[in-house]
């Protein structure tokens, strides 16, 4: 592969011919596509319909040398204010079919893990209602092992389908990828962790085991999950959600607080008042801004109590 520089016009065609001309975007803010309203331009943005159109994609990008970043709902991610080179492939609304067979549901990467869980509550199977608040895609919880409220998206998956990037062999035979589906015993699941993220795996889809429960019950559950979301968390501002990971016998909102870091800030970034565990955007936010205030909780945590934080929010793209 050779080291890539621009996206040549044969390769823009082809992408085109994959996915279709109307969706692929020419210098695509991401800013548009995270939950943070944070981030530069995508070089190019190409949002696939099918599995058929995904595979084409990656080969494409694959063959061609160009990096490819994969982005769902973008609620996890700080994309750098210079941005992403080569090919973000966006996994969303167009790319979000959900199929109910039994106690089973197939969702594509792009659904959001509300839409099965509604699609699980209509069917009177439970098991995702913990789930069912976390914003992200189907794609992005099997990558992280999302979770929330002693349940993760481990719990209740089966199998994931996953594209395999191909070796750096020369030839274009070598370059293309493989579809395989893996067990969930296959996947190297703990916490925040996944084989999918460890070794560049891309999801294609994922399906899950569920149990039959009480339609009403189930609600009722949602709903009481969401209610204490909207109460203890900062859904009112833009976030790429929780910033850190839990530290080990440790709360990190807590730990921040202790600090005397609520309400601290730089620039458009803030950590939360209302929960110490979030960084917003405030308005006008800058990944530069966001970077700086992680480190600076970071430093004053890690004086004070002794304590790593570790973020949990991932940063792509160009800083």
């Amino acid at each position: 592969m050779h080291e890539y520089d621009s996206l040549s016009e044969d390769v823009i065609c082809t992408l085109a011919a994959a996915a279709g001309e109307d969706n692929v975007a020419m210098v695509e803010p991401m800013s548009q596509h995270t939950t943070f309203k944070i981030g530069g331009p995508a070089d190019v943005l190409v949002t696939p319909e099918t599995p058929e159109a995904l595979v084409k994609v990656l080969d494409t990008c694959a063959i061609a040398g160009v990096p490819v970043t994969i982005v769902g709902n973008g609620s996890d991610l700080l994309v750098g204010d210079r941005g992403i080179r080569g090919v973000v492939v966006l996994l969303r609304e167009n790319y979000a079919h959900i199929a109910l067979d039994g106690t089973r549901i197939t969702a594509e990467a792009g659904a959001l893990l509300r839409d099965v869980a509604l699609v699980a509550a209509d069917a009177g199977l439970t098991g995702m209602e913990a789930l069912s608040g976390i914003p992200a895609t189907v794609g992005g919880a099997c990558f992280m092992n999302a979770g929330a409220y002693d349940t993760c998206t481990a719990d209740v998956l089966e199998s994931v389908t996953v594209y395999v990037p191909g070796g750096p062999d020369e030839g274009a035979a070598r370059l293309r990828g493989t579809v395989k589906t893996l067990g969930r015993d296959e996947l190297g699941m703990g916490y925040r962790k996944s084989r999918v993220a460890v070794e560049g795996l891309i999801v294609i889809s994922a399906t899950f085991s569920l149990s039959p429960g009480n339609a009403a019950m189930i609600r009722a559950d949602m709903d009481t999950y969401q209610q204490r979301r909207e109460e203890k968390q900062p859904l009112e501002l833009p976030s790429a959600g929780s910033t850190f990971k839990r530290p080990e016998g440790y709360f990190a909102g807590k730990l921040i607080m202790d600090a005397g870091l609520a309400g601290a800030r730089v620039g458009g970034a803030e950590v939360s008042t209302k929960h110490c565990g979030f960084v917003v955007n405030t308005g006008g936010a800058t990944a530069a801004d966001v970077c700086a205030l992680i480190e600076h909780v970071q430093d004053t945590v890690r004086e004070k109590f002794g304590v790593e934080l570790e973020p949990e929010v991932r940063r792509i793209g160009e800083f």
